[in-house]
């Protein structure tokens, strides 16, 4: 009999296969409205000319900065731009998160986002493909892949076209890199990205940002049509030279810092800093 009893129960388990051990995750859908706390002042009127305190920028990221004209902003091909992904969480409008169900096995093959603002959307692949060999296209919103870490969805995003890290003129190359991790507590989403790029910083840039899930039930178009703003003679393109942006130390001077530290780099978030300064 007990013999009898072994081989029922080992049919039962051949018969149904392998049993897989779900990962622990979490439901992200819905629309989440930004929580605009956090550098607030950066994301909504923007950032001043010359502010990159704290900001782990190099000398080449500092140089493409100070060279930035926000004339640029009017040129006709840059009226509709939308934000690339590295910037994008910390802009305006709502995030729609979307899943998306493999139809033969019913796990998430991919996850969409949507920010409403220039109606970025992103796709984040589920599903263990690879990204692109290097020379594939370069987008607004890269190629992304992700993969669950206990209940935090964590995203690896390459193929990203040349953006920004702030809206006043520091720039990031087409070869960031970009983790992101998203945690959910209740009502609240936390995203935190961290941004890898050997052209313009020294140092990983890690920025946070927070939502709150709402109760619309949709997100409005957001149509834009390029214009022409300002006129000009044909091929130029609104920049300074290096050295001679007269702005830069405009910041310095309405709240009494020391241009040094209003240029940035990633010393001058470190208490030694301000050590130094003193000294």
């Amino acid at each position: 009999m007990p013999g009898r009893v072994l081989t029922v129960a080992l049919a039962l388990v051949f018969s149904f296969g392998p049993v897989r051990t779900a990962s622990a995750q979490m439901d992200l859908s819905g629309i989440w409205a930004p929580i605009m706390h956090e550098d607030s002042v950066e994301r909504a009127a923007g950032p001043d000319i010359g502010d990159y305190l704290g900001l782990p920028i190099n000398e080449a990221g500092r140089q493409r900065g100070e060279t930035w004209d926000a004339g640029i902003l009017t040129l006709e091909e840059h009226t509709c731009k939308p934000h690339p992904s590295t910037y994008g969480f910390r802009g305006v409008g709502n995030l729609r998160i979307t899943l998306n169900y493999d139809p033969t096995t019913f796990e998430v093959m991919k996850i969409d986002t949507h920010i409403q603002w220039m109606e970025q959307r992103r796709q984040i692949w589920m599903d263990g493909r690879p990204h692109p060999p290097d020379f594939a296209p370069h987008t607004w919103q890269g190629f992304s892949t992700g993969r669950w870490e206990g209940n935090v969805l964590v995203v690896d995003t390459s193929h990203l076209k040349a953006g920004w890290m702030r809206r006043n003129g520091l720039a990031l190359s087409d070869r960031a890199h970009m983790t992101e991790r998203f945690i959910r507590h209740g009502d609240l989403l936390t995203h935190v990205s961290i941004i890898e790029d050997p052209i313009y910083l020294s140092e990983p840039l890690i920025k946070t940002s927070g939502f709150r899930l709402t109760t619309a039930v949709n997100i409005q178009p957001y149509p834009c049509q390029p214009a022409v703003e300002v006129e000009r003679p044909p091929g130029e393109v609104p920049n300074y030279l290096p050295g001679q942006n007269p702005y830069l130390d405009e910041f310095a001077k309405k709240h009494n810092l020391p241009l040094d530290a209003t240029l940035g780099g990633a010393d001058t978030a470190l208490p030694e800093f301000a050590k130094r300064l003193r000294k």
